[in-house]
């Protein structure tokens, strides 16, 4: 079978299953339908993969799978017909890298949670530099995305129960990168992963936003953004626009 029918297949399943079992609202759109990009998201539940399959809308779309589940054969049959790339979480995986900007280079798009893992917590936990990295080495826009209503716990909860999900996608706008300088690179690299998880953080409600709630980078973000969330108009001294005297 062809990734192009697998994912249609895919597609139409996760619509139809998420129809019945959530209210989805999506705010924003990702527009990058030609061309390389990176959408780069909170990680809190499994079925975030099926929310990013669907709202990219492409079939040359890359999914990093962790190493852990390669011992599943469901799982090693799902990342050969997605063409997926397999990648130790806990090291620094350059072949994994390098394979992902070789497909970046091809115009494809890259779907990564920088944080590298689902967090327990359902609330941000810190960024790692490889998302940060690829989007400087590929020179791609960034898309962030803040999901909150897929948590694993949140799920298996409401569905043993029979209740419907509410899912929220907030879609941020695109931004790319400076390039990568050739010195302090290490510290460039935690900046630029501090800007990126922030950026998600202003999507997410303030209780999702985990060790960035209180970033001077967030801030900053949702004085120039605004923020549709009233708890963010309760803290209106640390959030207000700057204004010139």
């Amino acid at each position: 079978m062809s990734k192009h029918t697998f994912l249609r297949i895919v597609r139409a399943v996760a619509r139809l299953v998420l129809g019945i079992i959530a209210r989805i609202e999506i705010i924003g759109s990702i527009d990058y339908q030609t061309g390389g990009f990176i959408i780069a998201g909170n990680h809190v539940g499994r079925l975030e993969a099926f929310l990013v399959i669907l709202l990219a809308k492409r079939d040359d779309i890359i999914l990093i799978l962790a190493e852990k589940y390669r011992q599943y054969a469901i799982w090693r049959y799902f990342a050969a017909q997605i063409d997926a790339i397999w990648v130790e979480r806990f090291d620094a995986d350059f072949a994994a890298l390098r394979a992902v900007l070789k497909r970046l280079d091809k115009g494809e798009v890259l779907a990564v949670a920088p944080e590298g893992t689902r967090s327990p917590t359902a609330t941000l936990l810190p960024g790692k530099p490889g998302a940060a990295y690829l989007a400087a080495k590929s020179g791609l826009p960034v898309i962030p995305i803040g999901i909150v209503g897929t948590e694993d716990r949140v799920v298996k909860h409401r569905l043993k129960r029979l209740q419907r999900l509410d899912i929220v996608a907030r879609v941020g706008e695109p931004y790319t990168l400076p390039p990568m300088p050739k010195k302090g690179r290490d510290e460039w690299l935690q900046a630029q992963t501090d800007d990126m998880m922030c950026r998600i953080a202003a999507l997410l409600p303030p209780d999702h936003r985990g060790v960035y709630a209180d970033h001077p980078r967030l801030y900053e973000l949702l004085r120039e953004q605004g923020s549709p969330f009233p708890e963010d108009q309760a803290n209106g001294a640390r959030i207000a626009p700057i204004t010139a005297d």
